[in-house]
């Protein structure tokens, strides 16, 4: 790996990701740290030493920046949900969905960073990898909206997971939340200033280990003290038909 290049293409995918967006936590780090490992999962080092860096780990082959890009997109949507400090352990039953906002998240970005590569490469001569990132996030899209299809999302969310509910939540991004990040990612597209609402999760007790109509409640309850916007959350929950349990 060229410590200089990845740093390059670090830069270009964080600013694919938030650029042109409110950054509105209270909890966010002052700065990112991004390590590669030769073995593992790329995922937040929650280092108990009350550091105000993100500790980013990611696993990646030599030069390979497609997938760089999106490891990198995919734990920067974690800390950007306030999900980098020590006390942040994934949990039940609503780690799930943090996973396909992140995941769609990161998709979002990729797809900036494929046309921000064509026109303006970080390295010279390089605008023809715009394509090469480009078909990686599309091989992405194209397998999650297979499971989409058969797991029966397409036809109606909340019966989908009403059905399957167990299975759905399991911490990590299985492949239900894989199948729903694609309808988190549309509504990104079609709404964007739904994404700053990923700042205001998990500033409560309990984080994602309470009940989904607890978690949606207090995270609208969280993006009105930020003065975020509550549209991710509303349609979160009127899509999968969660009914809030406290007010």
């Amino acid at each position: 790996m060229l410590p200089r290049a990845a740093e390059q293409v670090v830069e270009r995918m964080r600013h694919a990701s938030l650029d042109g967006m409110r950054l509105l936590s209270d909890r966010q780090p002052v700065r990112l740290r991004v390590d590669e490992h030769s073995s593992g999962q790329p995922a937040i080092w929650l280092h108990p030493d009350a550091s105000s860096m993100a500790w980013i780990i990611v696993d990646i082959g030599e030069r390979d920046w497609s997938k760089l890009a999106y490891q990198f997109g995919h734990e920067l949507g974690h800390v950007l949900a306030n999900s980098w400090q020590a006390d942040a352990k994934p949990a039940p039953p609503c780690q799930w969905l943090e996973e396909a906002m992140v995941e769609a998240f990161s998709l979002r970005a990729l797809g900036r960073l494929a046309k921000d590569w064509k026109q303006n490469p970080p390295f010279a001569g390089d605008n023809a990898f715009g394509d090469a990132i480009a078909e990686y996030r599309e091989n992405i899209i194209k397998r999650y909206t297979a499971l989409a299809e058969s797991q029966g999302l397409t036809r109606d969310a909340a019966t989908w997971f009403a059905d399957h509910r167990s299975e759905i939540e399991i911490p990590g991004l299985n492949p239900f939340a894989q199948a729903m990040c694609l309808t988190i990612l549309a509504k990104y597209e079609q709404v964007p200033d739904c994404i700053e609402a990923l700042g205001a999760l998990n500033r409560w007790p309990g984080r994602s280990g309470i009940p989904a109509g607890d978690y949606l409640q207090r995270w609208k309850t969280s993006c009105a003290k930020l003065r975020a916007s509550p549209q991710l959350p509303l349609y979160l929950g009127e899509l999968l038909g969660i009914v809030p349990r406290i007010k």
